[in-house]
Parts: C-alpha cells; structure tokens; sequence
C-alpha cells in the first residue's frame, strides 16, 4: 500500500536564523511568513535548536517583576522559562536538543513523535544532520484531505486484490467524508478483521464500519481431524 513520508508534505524552502539572530528580528521573520517557529543553523546548516513562538512570549510572560523572582523550589522548566525570558538572540533563546525526523520518516510516524514530544513542528534533517525541511501538524493533517474517491480506490486495489486476494466484487467499499464502509462477503472468517485492520492503516482513513459476513467460520475447530475423519470412514465401512 502506498506509505507517505515526511518528504511529500514538508516544506522544502525553510526560514531559518543563525544563533546571533537578534530578537527583533526573529519576530518579524513570523510575522512576515506567518511561521510559527524557525530552526537555528549552524554555518554548515546543521540543525542546533529551535525558536517557536511561544519562546518569544516568555519575554511577556516575564515582564511582571513578582514573575521574576526566585523561589527556592522553583521548577527546572521554569527555570529555564525564565531565563529565555532575558535572552535577546536565538542562541539563548532556542529550545534544544531538537525533536527531528528525516525526510522518509512515514507520515504517521512523524504524527506521533509530534504528539509524543509536545511539539507543533519538527526540523527534517538528512543523514548528516543538515536541515533539508520541516514539517508541522498542519502538514501531516493535509493526508485526511484525500478525496472519498482516491480512498476508495486504493482499498479496493492495495487492500482487497493486492494484500487479500479477494474478488472486488464480493466486497462493497464505500467511503463518505474518510469514513469506510465495508460490505459484502468474504471466504473466511479469520480475513474479516485483516481486512478492518488494513483498511484502517490507508492513509485519510478516519474511521471504518464494518458490515462483512463470510461463507466458512474457519476459526472454529473442525469435528474431525483428517485422521479422525480417516477412521470415521473406515468404521463405516466396516460396519
């Protein structure tokens, strides 16, 4: 089945400051794009940190003096909140080490380690650590946008013909705003939850109903061994 990778949805022409990169102008580079983040580069273009947005609102965040002051059980995030809040260049204001993924990270892959780092963007970077993209929420949301008809296409010829051997025929695939709705029959028993699992896996699938009915329950045991079924014949017969 067809896997798309952070290559066919990132951006490819990426904003980016230098670790000297004044505050000011940092902002006005969001601004100008409407960027939520840049990554900051070395002279080699290897990625060494991150600025988001919501490292430039410490700043605000800070301005209160009562926010400033030190308790003694004050938090290391906090802490080091505090601290971009004084910064003026990228350099100190940056978060790092950087959540990264490469250019052939599967979108879904690239989806959870968004989800599992808390992060609403990531640098890509290729073998060598040199900054070849990034790629945000909004990226990988843009794989729901695929049309009913596409879907429907690629389960019926991936899923059914190409993974499961099925006759197209016999199963009904319907698909209405990402949602599958599966119909129809199929040999055996054991392919119907293959089959909800394999289409569940294509990519802008949102959810998938499943309808399937079967011609033979193979997951039940057979009455008769084949050498059970041997002596039933021959005492049979023999009677």
């Amino acid at each position: 089945m067809q896997r798309r990778t952070v290559a066919d949805v990132m951006t490819k022409d990426v904003v980016t400051v230098a670790e000297d990169t004044p505050f000011m102008e940092i902002v006005e580079l969001l601004a100008e794009h409407s960027i939520k983040a840049v990554p900051v580069i070395d002279p080699d273009r290897r990625v060494i940190g991150i600025v988001s947005d919501a490292d430039l609102l410490r700043k605000e965040e800070y301005k209160d003096p009562a926010a400033n002051e030190h308790p003694l059980l004050e938090s290391r995030r906090r802490r080091k909140a505090r601290t971009k809040a004084s910064a003026t260049h990228a350099a100190g204001l940056m978060t790092t080490p950087v959540v990264t993924v490469t250019a052939g990270t599967p979108v879904a892959k690239a989806a959870r380690t968004l989800a599992r780092y808390g992060v609403k963007q990531a640098p890509v970077i290729d073998e060598d650590g040199h900054l070849a993209g990034i790629v945000t929420r909004t990226d990988l949301l843009h794989l729901f946008l695929r049309s009913d008809d596409d879907i429907r296409d690629e389960i019926v010829r991936e899923v059914l013909v190409h993974a499961m051997w099925q006759d197209p025929s016999r199963v009904h695939v319907q698909v209405r705003d990402g949602v599958v709705h599966l119909s129809g029959n199929v040999e055996t028993r054991s392919l119907i939850p293959i089959c909800v699992r394999l289409t569940a896996s294509v990519e802008g699938v949102v959810d998938v109903v499943n309808d399937l009915s079967y011609d033979f329950d193979d997951t039940r045991p057979a009455p008769y061994g084949p050498f059970d079924q041997e002596a039933r014949i021959a005492r049979h017969r023999s009677g």
